[in-house]
């Protein structure tokens, strides 16, 4: 083995240095181009040639990358073997270069750089599955033989596979057909097909790796025939009414080869095919009777045909047939017709009773009337009639594997009746058994079932029940929906069925359970659902009901129509929105109506409801609505409060005044005295009045200086000119102040006195009282200064003060101590350092005015208290100046 190896190294290297000397390159490699099969080693030989620059050493090998110096062998100082496995399908560069990098190197790069290009590819495997056909063209076989098979393994571009498609007829003639893969199929032409001649067919796959051969095929060539259907016919005969005959002809002549056939059939409309056995057409026979059909049922008919051969692989099937379809003939009819009721309330103590009937099961024929007769259980003697009903049908109705309802009498029932109803199915050929059904009184129906179930599960509706305990012949199960009826019967001990109708998706059903206690009618039991739910096609429309409040809103809506509800709503969803806040309440799916709380009065608000099923939910229509500003009688209601609180103040107000009015009376109406009352309206200086004593408490906050007259001679001598000349004005103006007649709303007039003073007197009010008084020339307190002439001064004085007690009877003055008064205007009270002072008799006008004057003079050095300098220290008494002088339009400081 060893030996081989190196044997194989030394022609590789042999041959390497024959390619060196035909070229003129410094490295060869060799083999040159070789086909390498994926998955396999390759070995390859680079050898130096005609130089001595480079050696072994120098070398390496590069297929998609620099391959690792393990994968080498250095057979001499001038020959580099490598060994690599071939893993991909993309053919490739394998390179040998140099790695020295000396001057004649690189010049001559190209020289010491050689590659081979490598063709990858797969081994070809053994076609299998192997079959060929030779169809019928017109009445003949077709001289073409059409073979497939099944190219196993891979192929590349670089290294496809052939194949040969190889027919050897007796006598050694091989007829053959080449084709490129990877098609698989290939036709060949025999010029004439040979009947009843061996045929021996294979197929060769070859490519540049290898070859392979699939088995051979050796049959009969009418093996390899497949006939065109033979051509059938098919009629009824009336005596016959369970049978049809079929006929057919063969496609092809029996000389050439000899079929056999096979048959089917089915009811018109079934997807169920039934087959006649093979053993009973294993032959080659043209006609066949189908027995045990059904009665006037229509039924397809097909038949096709092979190459009858005892060899099942033998021949191909013809297509099968056209469909021939025919109806088997009546036949009286062998099952009751099924008779059911529809009940509903008539009045009080009354129900109707509808009859309604299904053809039956096995009516063999059309039906054409109904026949029957309901009897009143009163005895047992039968006291009905037949009544006929005639049925007008057309034959494919009758045909419809959907059995019609033929609705049959009514009749009006009282509570406490019971019938029995008889009905018979007619054909053209006679009448069906009866079917016979008891209605029992109501009082006395037998008991009903009990936890009805319903579910759906894969594609159909299941319906379960608790039987009652009472033997029950069957049960039957009703469906209503959009106004169509159905049902079916089941047996009395089965409590568990699948409904067996055309159940339409998105459709409320009413299912009933009856159970059948022989004849007679049970109680049901009644639910409801759905074959299949899904999201409802129309949402709820909502509604105010009546007008909004101001917080408070109720909302009406109606259930949505049964056929777009499309399953059972689970809940509503009542949204509201304002602005931009929305807001959702969900209800029960029995509610049709809420009453929204907690809204903004004069706010507009967006309603809407949204419906949901297990499926989905869907939203309804939009509608607005404004709450009001102000509540029903609210408006009313703040009118009368503020009526009522108004006329509560009006008349607590009137009541007050009432009590009050002496209170009232004194401060918005003071009683102010008649100036024509007073003696001062009489008086004149050269008739001075006699002065009566002073009124107690006439003078309050009026400070009393102690003065003798040493004093008033002090104080007056700097307006001894200016007297005369307030005289004179008081003089002039006593008519026009009002004297005798004034009244409280006199014209304001500012005094001599005012002037004189400026600015203490200055803010007056807009209204004024003017007051006069006449002051004695004498002394104070009846003393008589040498140096003051005794002569009468009129005096008048303005403020915004009402009238004093004291100015209301002028004749009344101030007893000595007194220190309240009811302040009416400016009053004085002087209070002499002799006991004789306190006489009232010596009280006269002059020493009132020569006080007034004393108290609007500024005393700037009255602060310590001294005696002026023209009085004697011993006649001064110091006393203290009242700080209150705005009722006399100014103030004097302490």
């Amino acid at each position: 083995m060893v030996s081989a190896a190196v044997l194989h190294l030394w022609v590789l290297a042999w041959l390497a240095s024959v390619l060196a000397a035909e070229d003129d390159y410094h490295l060869v490699i060799a083999p040159q181009s070789p086909v390498v099969q994926i998955g396999s080693n390759l070995t390859a030989i680079c050898m130096i040639n005609n130089t001595t620059e480079v050696t072994a050493d120098d070398l390496y090998w590069k297929l998609s990358e620099i391959i690792p110096k393990e994968h080498y062998i250095k057979i001499n100082s001038s020959a580099l073997n490598v060994t690599v496995t071939i893993r991909s399908e993309k053919s490739e560069w394998l390179f040998c270069s140099c790695k020295t990098e000396s001057h004649y190197v690189v010049l001559n790069r190209g020289k010491f750089t050689h590659g081979i290009w490598l063709r990858k590819g797969y081994r070809p495997e053994k076609p299998k599955n192997l079959s060929c056909i030779a169809v019928q063209e017109s009445d003949t076989i077709s001289s073409n033989i059409k073979c497939q098979w099944e190219a196993v393994g891979h192929q590349t571009e670089a290294v496809p596979t052939n194949y040969t498609l190889f027919i050897r007829q007796t006598g050694d003639k091989i007829y053959t057909a080449s084709i490129l893969g990877p098609v698989n199929k290939t036709t060949v032409d025999l010029n004439l097909f040979p009947h009843h001649m061996e045929l021996e067919i294979w197929v060769v796959a070859q490519n540049e790796l290898g070859k392979e051969e699939s088995e051979h095929l050796i049959k009969l060539a009418n093996c390899f025939v497949k006939t065109k259907p033979p051509s059938v016919a098919v009629i009824s005969e009336a005596v016959f009414p369970t049978s049809l005959v079929m006929s057919w002809n063969s496609s092809i002549d029996k000389s050439y080869l000899e079929t056999i056939y096979e048959i089917r059939f089915c009811p018109l409309g079934s997807q169920k095919w039934f087959y006649v056995p093979l053993a009973d057409t294993s032959r080659y026979i043209q006609s066949f009777r189908l027995q045990n059909l059904q009665p006037d049922t229509v039924y397809v008919t097909q038949v096709r045909c092979k190459y009858n051969n005892n060899n099942k692989h033998c021949g191909y099937w013809s297509d099968w047939s056209s469909n021939v379809t025919e109806r088997t003939p009546e036949d009286l009819p062998k099952s009751k017709p099924d008779v059911w009721i529809i009940t509903s309330e008539e009045g009080l103590n009354k129900r109707q009773i509808e009859f309604i009937c299904k053809d039956p099961e096995f009516s063999n024929g059309r039906i054409r009337r109904f026949n029957i007769m309901i009897e009143k259980q009163k005895d047992s003697i039968r006291n009905g009639t037949w009544e006929i009903i005639p049925v007008n049908r057309s034959l494919t109705d009758g045909s419809s594997s959907k059995k019609q309802i033929t609705p049959l009498k009514t009749i009006t029932l009282d509570d406490e009746e019971s019938v029995t109803v008889y009905v018979t199915a007619i054909n053209s050929v006679g009448a069906s058994p009866q079917a016979k059904l008891i209605i029992s009184r109501k009082t006395r129906e037998p008991p009903a079932v009990e936890k009805t179930e319903v579910q759906s599960h894969n594609g159909q509706l299941f319906l379960s029940w608790k039987p009652p305990n009472r033997t029950v012949s069957e049960y039957v199960v009703e469906w209503v929906s959009d106004g169509e009826r159905n049902w079916q019967r089941e047996n009395g001990k089965t409590n568990y069925t699948a409904i067996k109708g055309d159940l339409k998706q998105f459709v409320q059903y009413r299912i009933s359970v009856y159970p059948i206690y022989g004849k007679l009618v049970g109680k049901p039991v009644l639910e409801r659902a759905y074959f299949e739910q899904g999201v409802p096609s129309q949402g709820p429309i909502v509604n105010l009901s009546g007008d909004p409040g101001c917080y408070t809103a109720k909302l009406e809506w109606d259930e949505i129509p049964l056929i777009k509800r499309r399953g059972f709503i689970t809940n509503y969803t009542i949204y509201y929105r304002s602005g931009t806040e929305t807001r959702g309440i969900t209800v029960p799916a029995n509610t049709t109506s809420y009453i929204l709380t907690s809204l903004s009065r004069n706010t507009k608000y967006d309603i809407w409801i949204k419906a949901s099923t297990i499926r989905g939910s869907v939203n309804g229509s939009n509608h607005s609505f404004t709450t009001l500003k102000y509540a029903p009688g609210e408006i009313e209601g703040i009118v009368v409060g503020v009526s009522l609180g108004f006329l509560f103040v009006v008349l607590m107000t009137m009541l007050l005044c009432f009590c009050k009015k002496d209170v009232i009376k004194d401060n918005f109406w003071p009683q102010i005295p008649n100036p024509g009352d007073s003696t001062i309206g009489n008086w004149s200086p050269d008739y001075p009045l006699k002065a009566e004593a002073p009124r107690e408490n006439c003078l309050s906050g009026i400070s009393v200086l102690n003065v003798d007259v040493c004093d008033a001679k002090c104080v007056f001598e700097e307006d001894k000119a200016s007297l005369p000349l307030k005289k004179d004005k008081y003089l002039s103006e006593e008519h026009s102040s009002g004297i005798g007649g004034s009244s409280c709303m006199s014209s304001p007039r500012q005094s001599v006195s005012d002037s004189d003073e400026g600015g203490d007197m200055a803010d007056t009010t807009a209204s004024t009282i003017q007051y006069s008084s006449v002051v004695a020339s004498s002394g104070y307190k009846g003393q008589n200064p040498s140096s003051l002439p005794q002569q009468s001064i009129f005096s008048r004085s303005e403020s915004t003060q009402p009238l004093l007690d004291c100015e209301e009877n002028h004749d009344t003055m101030v007893q000595e101590g007194s220190r309240q008064c009811f302040l009416r205007q400016p009053c004085f009270t002087h209070n002499a350092g002799n006991e004789n002072a306190t006489d009232s008799n010596d009280f006269n006008p002059l020493e009132m005015e020569q006080q007034e004057v004393l108290d609007f003079c500024p005393l700037e050095e009255d602060t310590e208290h001294t005696a002026p300098a023209d009085c004697q220290s011993d006649d001064w008494i110091p006393a203290p100046v009242s700080s209150y002088m705005p009722q006399l339009g100014g103030y004097r400081p302490q």
